[in-house]
């Protein structure tokens, strides 16, 4: 298939999704592809596949992985990745459009918007889903997020446009599992302050 600049902006737009949600493991995978020879990467994207940063990165992927599976581990784990996810979905995204290595001062802020509302999209649900007495949600909710990511990685060798339109779609269930948490939340707390601040019938 011939690769367009539409196919590598929408590489680049995907790669930095994919960073709000699973930074190190989209790291590691865009590395593992260059230095596989399964894809060629652009000069500034050649530095992934050094050896120190695939194993950085994939000890840190391997961390999240457990980390994220923890409920309130994972919140505490998802603020504090927030000074990694940005830059470097703002790198990767302006590294894959960048034929010469130069990283273009749009494509940075632009692929800094669109990893941090991937990045808010997933803390704030995995927030909510927090709120659940049952664990199985958090841990099946964090499995599903490697799934897609390493999933789309791959698919974006062969078409990052389908890989991107998948990630997407799902993207707007998590929204919408979001919105329905926040609502029956709200509607908790309302219930619970209304209790607490009417008291029952015969007290005073």
């Amino acid at each position: 298939m011939e690769v367009t600049s539409a196919h590598i902006f929408a590489a680049g737009v995907l790669l930095a999704w994919l960073a709000g949600i699973r930074v190190y493991l989209t790291v590691f995978g865009v590395g593992i592809a260059g230095a596989m020879g399964w894809v060629a990467l652009p000069e500034a994207l050649e530095a992934t596949t050094s050896p120190w940063v695939l194993g950085v990165s994939g000890l840190l992927a391997l961390v999240e992985f457990f980390a994220d599976k923890i409920p309130g581990v994972d919140s505490i784990w998802d603020l504090l990745q927030t000074l990694a996810r940005i830059p470097a979905g703002a790198f990767l995204a302006a590294a894959t459009i960048s034929p010469d290595g130069e990283l273009g001062v749009g494509m940075l802020a632009a692929g800094a918007g669109v990893t941090l509302t991937s990045h808010f999209l997933k803390t704030g649900t995995r927030a909510l889903i927090n709120t659940s007495p049952e664990p199985a949600s958090n841990w099946l909710a964090s499995l599903g997020e490697d799934i897609l990511t390493a999933g789309s990685l791959a698919l974006a060798i062969f078409n990052p446009w389908v890989a991107l339109v998948i990630v997407l779609v799902v993207s707007l269930g998590f929204a919408l599992i979001f919105w329905w948490l926040a609502r029956k939340t709200l509607r908790g707390l309302r219930w619970l302050m209304g209790k607490t601040t009417n008291p029952p019938p015969g007290q005073p």
